[in-house]
C-alpha cells in the first residue's frame, strides 16, 4: 500500500489504519490532527479508518508558545 504522509511518498506491506499508521511513525495522538484525503478524521475514528492505496494523509502537531 503506498500513502502520501505529509507530502512523503511511503510503502507499506500491510494493510493500516490510522492508529496504526500513528504507531508505526512513533507519533503521540494527544496534540495532533489528522486529515485523510482532506477531511479532517475525529480522534475517535482513528482505529476504524482504514487506509486505501493512494490515501494522502496530513499529520499536524499544536505547539504552543507565547
Amino acid at each position: 500500500m503506498q500513502l502520501i504522509v505529509n507530502g512523503e511518498k511511503q510503502i507499506y506491506d500491510i494493510s493500516l489504519n490510522i492508529s496504526e499508521l500513528l504507531t508505526k511513525l512513533a507519533i503521540d495522538t494527544r496534540k495532533i490532527a489528522v486529515e485523510r484525503n482532506l477531511q479532517i478524521v475525529p480522534k475517535s475514528c482513528y482505529g476504524s479508518q482504514n487506509l486505501q492505496d493512494g490515501d494522502i494523509i496530513e499529520i499536524v502537531a499544536f505547539i504552543g508558545g507565547g
